[in-house]
């Protein structure tokens, strides 16, 4: 692996946002605060809303619904089998499902998908996370993001 150049640079908060911070990344395990911000950072920039729309991406759609919209979901999920790799679900409650949708495509189709899942009757929560993906096949570094 090709090292790369460290750069050093001043960011000024006050002092209670700095203590907020550093007591949330000790209790995250961080051992400095330069590893929290670049992980920060990394996730800011492969945001959804940041990506190209045609970028070829992997990620996933978590969703919580109300175990009535299961046909609704499973026709739509058949409708964009090219790009859904797996799901995972999971019952919450009698009434409440939470499944997991691992997809890879195109970002615009992805988003389109989610879109769709988000607006079905009985839908709570639908949230897509991606990682854009490198031309030769490697993915970049992210974090998780299912806030």
């Amino acid at each position: 692996m090709e090292e790369t150049e460290i750069v050093r640079f001043g960011v000024s908060m006050s002092r209670e946002l700095v203590e907020q911070f550093d007591q949330m990344i000790s209790g995250q395990g961080y051992g400095n605060r330069s590893e929290a911000i670049r992980d920060l950072v990394r996730k800011a920039l492969i945001d959804p809303k940041r990506l190209q729309l045609e970028e070829s991406v992997a990620g996933t759609i978590v969703i919580v619904y109300n175990h009535h919209l299961s046909d609704s979901l499973t026709d739509l999920q058949h409708h964009y089998h090219h790009e859904i790799v797996s799901t995972m679900h999971i019952h919450l409650n009698f009434h409440q499902c939470l499944e997991i949708i691992v997809v890879r495509g195109v970002l615009k189709r992805l988003a389109e998908l989610q879109q769709r899942i988000q607006v079905l009757k009985n839908v709570i929560y639908a949230e897509l996370s991606v990682t854009n993906i490198d031309a030769d096949g490697e993915e970049h570094v992210h974090s998780d993001d299912c806030d």
